[in-house]
């Protein structure tokens, strides 16, 4: 599959095992802080997760849904911050391979549980969750339609979904490779529209929208500003590689152009 092939990295976890080590820590002793620059796979970091998550009000009776959870960086961190239980799906075996050796490293794998496969067709009871959020996994699924569906028919009636996603904000067309798409046929990005159009249908509610372009500029500036010579050991470059530098200066570029931004939408599904 061209999605996972495209994040797909063997020995992700012994890269990321051998940062730790450089930091100065072991598997027994990382914390959740230490692994965020490596595990918040998306524009903002921690920062954005802690934005996106406060809109949903999580409490330790919450059963959540992380779609597209990558290597559950977000995942660990709600659940360690709200005391929940959050479940993770992914396309890509690797991540979810090192994602579950990363939980049980802080020791979250009692409330913390990492799933590989679609989520166009998900493989969780209706109504299992009550709430749920996507970080940056919009941007490789086209078929938002039975995206939100999907999401819809898992969560409980009321539940809030919390999305931020790259989305098309201009006509011109991407200059690529960008950190989910080496080429434009695994790039699904859509414009907002698209997102509240798809999330109507599906029978949620539009709470809030926030465009995030601002923010993400500024996020951009301030990697620029700290970034020096040698790497740390560990970040983006660990899951990326040699290809981080290019995928992440074609973002910048294209997000500054007007092409695209990173937006924040909140919905709820009707009682």
């Amino acid at each position: 599959m061209a999605v996972s092939d495209h994040y797909a990295r063997s020995n992700l976890i012994d890269a990321i095992r051998e940062g730790v080590i450089a930091l100065g820590k072991t598997t027994s002793t990382v914390t959740i802080g230490d692994l965020a620059p490596v595990d918040e796979f998306h524009i903002g970091g921690r920062n954005a997760t802690e934005e996106l998550v406060a809109r949903l009000h999580l409490t330790p009776a919450d059963h959540v849904l992380d779609v597209g959870c990558g290597l559950g960086g977000a995942a660990r961190f709600i659940a360690e911050r709200n005391q929940c239980r959050v479940t993770g799906i992914d396309l890509t075996g690797d991540y979810i391979n090192a994602g579950q050796a990363m939980c049980q490293w802080v020791g979250l794998a009692d409330r913390v549980s990492l799933h590989q496969g679609n989520a166009l067709s998900m493989p969780f009871p209706a109504g299992t969750f009550t709430a749920a959020y996507m970080l940056h996994a919009g941007m490789n699924i086209a078929d938002k339609n039975e995206l939100c569906s999907q999401v819809a028919r898992v969560l409980k009636p009321g539940s809030l979904f919390a999305i931020y996603d790259v989305m098309r904000t201009g006509g011109r067309e991407l200059s690529y490779p960008v950190p989910w798409a080496t080429t434009a046929d695994i790039d699904a990005v859509a414009e907002p529209e698209v997102y509240r159009r798809t999330l109507g249908a599906a029978g949620f509610n539009l709470v809030s929208e926030r465009n995030r372009r601002d923010f993400a500029l500024a996020y951009f500036a301030g990697l620029k500003t700290s970034s020096g010579e040698t790497p740390p050991p560990l970040g983006l470059h660990t899951l990326m590689g040699a290809r981080r530098k290019t995928q992440v200066q074609n973002m910048i570029a294209n997000i500054s152009a007007g092409t695209i931004a990173p937006f924040e939408l909140v919905a709820r599904k009707s009682l």
